[in-house]
């Protein structure tokens, strides 16, 4: 029997060859020879390696893999048949994600062929894959994680025309009946059936396995029936199972789906089952809230939608198991942005925060309850936060959305130590002063970069035609305009006072403002100053703007203040003068009649003396 060549003893591939066919009386036989099957070497360099190439018509493989490993098997056989491939266990390290961990199998000889699938940490399916021709390959890595990673694999080669009676099929009634191949009498080896049953829309299926008798082991390797919730065998795996037992399956949908798949060796007498279909409550339209902040993210969940879905509030927890709900008349998780487990994307143009409640019974060893996800998504992008809330529910996802935005402020100061921010609005300046100016982000994560894009002044606060630059595309474009390098959550810079010509006294900043993720070497935050063209391919994270005014010159503030005072002494100067008008006029009038009285009496005198008495001469 092969074996296969594997690591060093730190970090090894071992690797369990099942040989041929042998008659079915002596698996246990078999059993022993195929677990004092190890094999582990090294090239003559001492360089590990891993993988082999299979050329017989059928082979079960069990292999445990260490960390970092790169390993590929090649099944190639000169005959006009195809490859079955079937997965019947693996266990990858806790947490792996499909790109640093997985499965690859590939349809033909080597890595450059077809890729037919992947399996992961999170595939939810007993994948069976199959080949176009008589070649296969497949491909396993690991990573880094210390943890002994478990697969056991079998394939055989086959001819697709070559039909087992009895063997799947479309099952469309409201009710029916399904059973193994040769049911009572034992399974054939090389088995693989599917039946597909499909009931009346807004219906759900019940499948009950009144006998049930395959090959038992601890986890169900060699003969297994599988059941999924839906049309496919791709995902929504609801469980499988092998060995003495009566099995009952509820799926969430008018779809099922059933699958036996046997080896070469051990069949009993299968299964006999019966499905029925019973009408579909519709369920409560999930009654969710989010709302995501600079600082926080708020979950609210109603009680009587987890009620619907056969949970409570001790069901559910978040990431990090270790934070807990409020519980009062909804069920509220409320949390900040970088806590809880809560995971951070950078994709580009948008920085995204997700937390995922999942919903799980306790205390049970098994359960028939549907699997309930409720992942919360708050997307910062485009001048506010894009807030996504879904739920997936056995392969169902529902949407919500809502609206908000980071919180970005922005201040003059005193001076560059940027300690002590001026309060006073307007903001009286000397020409040519220096003016200190920061951009604020108010959030909990630390990991965001603030970086001043844009910033342009004007004489009114609703930035019409008249504009002044002073910093465009990172770029400064008044010759006194400084900035300083980005720290953290603040954007900083400073320019001289000026003020416009022939217009109001007053001065408007406003100015964009990128925010990226510091841990990203390549942000836009980090590229400074660039060109126009350059600009339109290069990706930001996440923007808005800021403004702040008016600046106004000292002068205008000491003009105000010397009209202001003219303008208080007026009306008592006004009263005086009206005070020595009146004592002027009277006095003229006075005097006026003073002197008329005079110029009368005057007049009189001389009267009297003009008509004096005269002697009359006389005729005599």
């Amino acid at each position: 029997m092969v074996g296969l060549c594997g690591f060093s003893q730190k970090n090894r591939v071992e690797v369990q060859l099942a040989p041929h066919p042998e008659p079915r009386n002596s698996r246990q036989r078999m059993l022993r020879s195929l677990q004092a099957d190890f094999c582990c070497c090294c090239s003559s360099i001492g360089v590990p390696r891993c993988g082999a190439s299979l050329h017989e018509l059928n082979k079960a493989l069990k292999i445990q893999l260490k960390a970092n490993a790169n390993c590929v098997w090649q099944i190639q056989r000169n005959v006009n048949q195809t490859i079955r491939l079937i997965f019947s266990h693996f266990k990858f390290a806790p947490s792996s994600s499909c790109e640093t961990e997985s499965i690859k199998v590939y349809d033909g000889p080597s890595t450059k062929s077809p890729l037919l699938g992947q399996i992961c940490n999170n595939t939810d399916a007993v994948p069976v894959l199959q080949s176009s021709s008589a070649s296969l390959t497949f491909h396993i890595t690991t990573n880094s994680m210390a943890f002994t990673r478990n697969f056991f694999v079998f394939y055989y080669f086959f001819s697709p025309e070559k039909k087992i009676e009895n063997c799947g099929g479309q099952l469309t009634g409201p009710n029916g009946t399904l059973t193994s191949p040769n049911y009572p009498e034992r399974y054939p080896e090389f088995t693989y059936c599917v039946w597909h049953i499909q009931t009346a829309k807004n219906s759900k299926i019940n499948l009950q396995f009144q006998d049930f008798f395959l090959e038992l082991d601890q986890n169900c390797q060699f003969d297994f029936t599988a059941v999924y919730d839906g049309l496919t065998t791709n995902t929504g795996l609801i469980g499988k199972v092998c060995g003495l037992a009566q099995p009952t399956f509820e799926s969430s949908s008018n779809v099922m789906t059933v699958v036996l798949s046997t080896d070469y060796a051990n069949s009993y007498r299968g299964f006999s089952a019966q499905y029925t279909s019973t009408p579909l409550l519709a369920p409560e339209e999930p009654n969710t809230l989010l709302i995501c902040s600079s600082d926080s993210m708020k979950i609210v969940l109603s009680k009587s939608y987890l009620t619907s879905l056969g949970y409570n509030e001790t069901h559910l927890h978040l990431n990090d198991p270790s934070c807990s709900p409020a519980v009062t008349d909804s069920v509220i998780f409320s949390f900040p942005l970088t806590s809880c487990g809560t995971t951070k994307k950078d994709e580009g143009h948008s920085i995204t925060y997700t937390n995922v409640i999942s919903l799980s019974a306790t205390g049970n060893i098994i359960t028939r309850q549907k699997s309930v996800q409720i992942i919360a998504k708050c997307k910062m992008e485009n001048n506010s936060t894009l807030e996504v809330i879904y739920i997936t529910k056995n392969n169902i996802i529902q949407n919500t959305t809502a609206v908000g935005k980071y919180s970005v402020s922005m201040s003059f100061y005193d001076s560059d130590t940027f300690s002590k921010p001026v309060s006073e609005s307007p903001y009286y300046v000397d020409l040519n002063q220096t003016l200190f100016a920061q951009v604020s982000l108010h959030s909990t994560d630390a990991n965001l970069l603030v970086f001043v894009d844009t910033c342009i002044a004007s004489p009114q606060p609703d930035f019409g035609s008249l504009t002044y630059d002073l910093i465009r595309s990172g770029c400064n474009k008044d010759d006194t305009v400084v900035t300083y390098p980005p720290l953290e959550h603040y954007g900083r810079f400073k320019f001289n006072a000026f003020r416009f010509l022939q217009s109001s006294p007053s001065v408007y900043l406003q100015c964009d403002i990128l925010i990226c993720d510091s841990k990203n070497p390549n942000s836009r935050c980090t590229e400074g100053c660039i060109s126009r063209q350059k600009r339109a391919i290069s990706a930001y994270t996440w923007k808005t703007n800021t403004i702040v005014g008016p600046i106004r010159l000292k002068r205008d503030l000491r003009s105000a203040d010397h009209s202001e005072s003219l303008t208080k002494a007026d009306p008592e100067e006004t009263l005086n003068l009206q005070q020595y008008n009146f004592y002027t006029l009277s006095f003229v009038v006075l005097i006026s009649n003073i002197i008329i009285v005079v110029a009368v009496i005057l007049k009189y005198h001389s009267r009297q003396t003009g008509y004096s008495y005269q002697k009359l001469q006389s005729s005599y």
